[in-house]
């Protein structure tokens, strides 16, 4: 049985390539050609070359596949040209279900993200059910997931064999660009980060989302969403751990979200003179505005989904970065 991989170069994906081939699975990963390979380095994976705005090589990819695991995306919170995010989210993954349907795939999981469901007024952890509308949607990344969402249900409706995974906010090992959660992780570790704001994320070790992953596929049902997340924590626990585990004073000045907007802005700006990425966007304040807080109890109880503390996953990503040159 062979089982295709989007998105193994990138973090989560690399992860799920790891956990796959750990059980002994025949993995084959679609991989760009211009891609950063150093996360396949020694991995034994059957590489085909394609994209997702290639449908003829999306073809190619799926044939004589059992599984496949749909996880590449383009996220990225700094996005000059949006529709370039959309094309990819959103058309790359109707053309890459349309080819896994027509080459009859028999299990199909697909990876969206906590970013289309609705954090909850009181700040409790939000479920599955929490669905957001398109309106609800802050930023090119949520709009694009939420639109990518809606094509894949549309198609589970038409018999697609699809379980959607809602990984919340990953850290761990082989973040390589790394993610926005990745590079906060390394500003703080540097002490780049003196001060933060009021909120709060839903932490997890990637090999934890890797694993619920593989339980979704063995597991889940179709056309059912599972987050795959561990422990709620606000930013400024978040950068205490940090802090500790790097022998830092934790940062002590708290901003109002009013006072960032602007400066943000001004980095934008800045961003788009020098062709550099802004080291804040305002859509990630908008973003912090709100508490986001969910639960897996789904995924536990339906899946054995059994994540890790999230202290474990800041750790192993403060050891790989440093081992990588991240942070001295």
């Amino acid at each position: 049985m062979t089982t295709l991989i989007t998105g193994a170069t990138g973090f989560v994906g690399s992860a799920l390539a790891h956990k796959l081939l750990a059980r002994g699975e025949t993995v084959r990963v679609l991989v760009r050609p211009a891609a950063d390979r150093r996360n396949l380095e020694d991995l034994r994976v059957e590489i085909v070359a394609g994209d997702l705005m290639d449908p003829a090589s999306l073809a190619a990819a799926v044939k004589g596949c059992d599984t496949l695991f749909h996880v590449a995306a383009d996220y990225r919170l700094w996005v000059p040209d949006p529709a370039s995010m959309f094309k990819a989210n959103v058309e790359g993954t109707r053309a890459l279900m349309q080819a896994a349907g027509e080459t009859g795939v028999r299990r199909i999981v697909y990876t969206s993200s906590v970013a289309t469901l609705l954090p909850r007024p009181d700040n409790s952890p939000a479920h599955e059910e929490d669905v957001g509308s398109a309106a609800d949607m802050v930023g090119a990344y949520k709009q694009s997931k939420h639109a990518a969402e809606v094509v894949v249900r549309a198609m589970i409706a038409e018999g697609l064999p699809v379980i959607i995974t809602h990984p919340s906010t990953p850290i761990g090992p082989r973040d390589i660009k790394p993610t926005p959660t990745g590079k906060m992780v390394v500003d703080a570790a540097k002490g780049r980060m003196p001060a933060y704001v009021d909120t709060g994320l839903n932490v997890v070790h990637v090999d934890d989302v890797a694993e619920g992953h593989v339980l979704a596929l063995e597991r889940g049902r179709t056309g059912r969403g599972y987050i795959l997340g561990s422990e709620n924590l606000s930013l400024a626990s978040i950068l205490a751990t940090v802090a500790e585990l790097t022998d830092r004073p934790p940062p002590r000045v708290k901003l109002r979200h009013g006072l960032v907007m602007p400066i943000a802005g001004l980095a934008e700006l800045w961003a788009r003179a020098t062709g550099t990425e802004p080291f804040a966007t305002r859509e990630a304040v908008k973003l912090a505005r709100k508490t986001m807080f969910f639960s897996s109890e789904r995924a536990i109880q339906e899946l054995g989904y059994r994540p890790r503390p999230a202290r474990e996953a800041i750790a192993d990503a403060i050891v790989w970065f440093r081992e990588h040159g991240y942070v001295r």
